[in-house]
């Protein structure tokens, strides 16, 4: 059997992009070695595609996991986690530091029978207090979003193999060039890979890297549920990971400078990044993060928001945006964008203000986003 990967003989330098949705079986013996897992082989796309299973490998070798499954989004990913090992009856403790849409999520799990708890990432440190005997899954984000607190993994995941449950972390922002949670304890790790891993605005994907148990069993799902990428975007998202580490090392460097200039301003209250020493979370970040603290951001600014609209409509380099990790400063206020699934006092309630803004650095010169900044600050 031809490897679809290698049409030519030899190895091309870019994976093909096999947009197939079904494929010929040479045999009934074929067919069955296939579907019996005897060997490598594809029947059709929902169930897996071979550009997307080269993309899955290289993501599972950055997360120094066995295996890892891609999915249509970021939430996509959440929520087949979610769906595959967790039952009426059980329950999952979050953190209100995450992306908003999780609470849209577990309103769905709510009406499943599904118990959830919200914990605020300050009370980190009392995290066993809120694990209860039907605790099945703890699912933090550390660096959170968008406040960039920062979690103790490897505490969170004693309080989880202590009470029996799993412990899967979003490293979304952190991302593997900066933190590895499966080193320190976590059962699996998520993505967003539409933000850094892909980098360019220009895709949708979630990734899911753990054991080849927990491959199987997820396989299992997105197979069910029909959110295997397509075949386009899976080689966008192999494109992007060519380039991540110099994206990544450039977007850490330009929010620590972007930070270190906002903390010494005056129209600034308050800055929010673990790279930071008077950040709460710099020595729990030092411990687990390497080559920096990644390439997110958040501040307050002024008093209002309409000082932190004014700002953002000051600025001329930076865009206005939601998403984040891509080559491109981005900026937004989360209370109206990216927690605006959320009520407005659950929006509020564990440090978010209505003049909080979020930046996710990008690759620009640093120089060019400091003088932007530093520019529409002058103009308040």
């Amino acid at each position: 059997m031809t490897d679809p990967l290698t049409p030519y003989g030899n190895k091309p330098m870019v994976t093909p992009i096999v947009n197939a949705v079904n494929y010929e079986y040479k045999s009934f013996e074929v067919l069955r070695q296939i579907t019996d897992g005897e060997i490598d082989g594809y029947t059709y796309h929902r169930d897996d595609n071979p550009t997307v299973r080269a993309v899955e490998s290289k993501v599972a070798a950055m997360e120094n996991a066995q295996d890892c499954i891609i999915c249509t989004s970021g939430m996509a990913a959440c929520s087949l986690v979610y769906l595959t090992y967790l039952s009426s009856g059980d329950n999952l403790i979050l953190f209100h530091d995450i992306y908003g849409a999780h609470y849209k999520v577990s309103l769905m799990l709510e009406r499943m029978g599904i118990d959830v708890t919200w914990v605020n990432a300050d009370e980190g440190e009392r995290l066993a207090e809120y694990v209860k005997p039907n605790t099945k899954m703890i699912f933090c984000e550390t660096p959170s979003n968008p406040l960039c607190k920062i979690l103790d993994i490897e505490q969170c995941a004693r309080i989880a193999g202590e009470a029996g449950a799993l412990l899967i972390v979003d490293n979304t922002f952190a991302t593997p060039f900066h933190q590895l949670p499966l080193e320190h304890g976590a059962h699996m790790v998520v993505h967003s890979a539409t933000k850094a891993l892909g980098g360019h605005n220009d895709l949708m994907a979630g990734a899911i890297a753990g054991s080849k148990e927990d491959y199987e069993k997820l396989w299992f799902s997105r197979q069910a549920l029909g959110t295997t990428l397509d075949a386009y975007s899976a080689s966008l998202l192999e494109r992007g990971l060519k380039t991540f580490e110099m994206r990544a090392e450039r977007m850490s460097q330009n929010a620590l400078a972007v930070a270190r200039c906002l903390e010494k301003h005056d129209r600034i209250t308050r800055v929010c990044y673990p790279g930071l020493e008077s950040d709460p979370g710099h020595a729990t970040a030092c411990r687990q993060m390497a080559r920096g603290f990644g390439g997110v951001l958040a501040f307050d600014v002024g008093e209002t928001q309409d000082d932190a609209k004014r700002f953002i409509g000051n600025l001329e380099k930076i865009v206005h945006a939601v998403s984040l990790g891509a080559t491109e400063t981005l900026i937004c206020i989360p209370y109206l964008t990216t927690m605006l699934y959320m009520p407005p006092e659950r929006r509020v309630g564990f440090g978010v203000q209505e003049n909080t803004v979020r930046l996710s650095a990008g690759i620009e010169q640093e120089s060019v986003l400091l003088e932007d900044i530093t520019q529409a600050l002058q103009k308040l």
